[in-house]
């Protein structure tokens, strides 16, 4: 790892850059610095509280079959921020993207612009994919949709709106129809967006802004989809929407050899030397989804769990829903400042558990199933700490 790129990492991750502060003024100011660049690109558009990860790795991996250069933006990262921002399945390099975030931070400090770490992120990807002339650009939201960094555009070639569950919920509302309105900020005029959920709010946005409203239906065949979990039904259908409303012309043969390729790491992904499944699971909604995931794929193995999650979560709701009565149960405090400490964790748990310590060992070779789950910034930690060797 280049001492450039260390640098850049120490500036994103530095205390004036690391928070989250929504609206955007100041990555449409630095943007129009650079010539605005994501004004040169196409987009599909894509917001939810889960899935939205694997709807983007699905679309990226056909369009990319389909002979398009496409650009993924995403986040969080598991190993090193390169992999939020790839062309055709490559992240950025070091150099790359060390040198983009350096000339971006400068910019923006010779204006006054006091960018926060998502948004120096979002303008690096925007002027990187305009300057390799991306041909489509599968674009992630960090949080929300109406205030977030990536909602700078104007139009999209389609917007996509995956399932909506409570999470965030401190900036984005206490209600499902407050965190929709803010999902359906992403629908632009005239842009068609696509839905799996019937919200009235998605309507009534639509209709505002004169948009294409597509309602799909959840039911999508998943056996050539690469990626494992009965979430992935919805997320392929939204996926495939999307192809055939903004790309009809693409076969059904370069589909089915897309869906093979699709990488997603760390979702509900198996590693069979460990027995283990690693997943991002880190609200309700994506606990229950793992769970019922593990029972149709995984019926009668005992199972072994490492959990670990940030204290703003509603922890109490997953533990409660996770565990049964004979798992294994290791909770893990990882090296981040809101991650939740195993005493909590421990007092909403019914069943005997222990804390995972620096010394603690897993024989994962005595037949139970291993299960890493929770927040997506723990994973790393813990496939480093374990030695996993994980299939990029």
């Amino acid at each position: 790892m280049s001492k450039s790129y260390q640098n850049a990492v120490e500036l994103l991750t530095s205390v004036g850059k690391f928070h989250i502060s929504l609206g955007l003024e100041r990555i449409s100011n630095i943007l129009e610095l650079l010539g605005n660049p994501q004004d040169k690109l196409d987009c599909i558009h894509v917001a939810g509280t889960n899935g939205k990860g694997s709807v983007c790795a699905i679309l990226a991996s056909i369009l990319k079959c389909a002979g398009k250069k496409v650009g993924l933006y995403s986040s969080p990262h598991i190993f090193k921020y390169n992999e939020r921002i790839k062309i055709n399945g490559n992240s950025i390099s070091d150099d790359d993207f060390s040198s983009y975030v350096f000339e971006i931070s400068k910019l923006a400090d010779e204006h006054n612009i006091d960018l926060t770490e998502f948004e120096i992120l979002t303008a690096v990807m925007f002027k990187y994919f305009a300057d390799n002339n991306v041909n489509v650009v599968v674009l992630e939201t960090g949080l929300g949709g109406r205030f977030d960094a990536t909602n700078v555009i104007k139009k999209n070639l389609c917007s996509i709106i995956t399932h909506v569950d409570y999470d965030h919920t401190e900036r984005l509302g206490n209600t499902l129809d407050k965190i929709a309105f803010e999902k359906a900020g992403i629908i632009k005029s005239g842009c068609p967006c696509i839905v799996a959920e019937g919200k009235e709010v998605y309507k009534d946005v639509a209709d505002q802004k004169c948009a294409m409203l597509i309602l799909i239906s959840p039911m999508a065949d998943i056996s050539e989809l690469s990626l494992k979990g009965i979430y992935q039904q919805e997320n392929l259908s939204l996926a495939l929407a999307a192809i055939e409303t903004v790309f009809p012309e693409i076969t059904k043969e370069v589909i089915d050899e897309g869906l093979k390729q699709v990488k997603h790491l760390c979702r509900f992904q198996y590693i069979a030397k460990n027995n283990l499944i690693i997943d991002g699971a880190h609200n309700p909604n994506g606990i229950e989804m793992l769970k019922q995931s593990l029972d149709m794929y995984y019926p009668g193995l005992k199972r072994r769990y490492v959990f670990g999650c940030l204290k703003n979560k509603d922890y109490k709701k997953m533990v409660q829903s996770l565990f049964e009565n004979g798992d294994e149960i290791y909770f893990y405090k990882f090296n981040h400042k809101n991650s939740c400490d195993v005493s909590v964790l421990q007092e909403c748990c019914q069943f005997e558990s222990k804390e995972l310590l620096p010394d603690t060992r897993i024989d994962f070779s005595d037949g139970k199933l291993n299960i890493f789950c929770g927040s997506l910034y723990m994973l790393s930690e813990l496939i480093e700490k374990f030695g996993i060797e994980i299939d990029e």
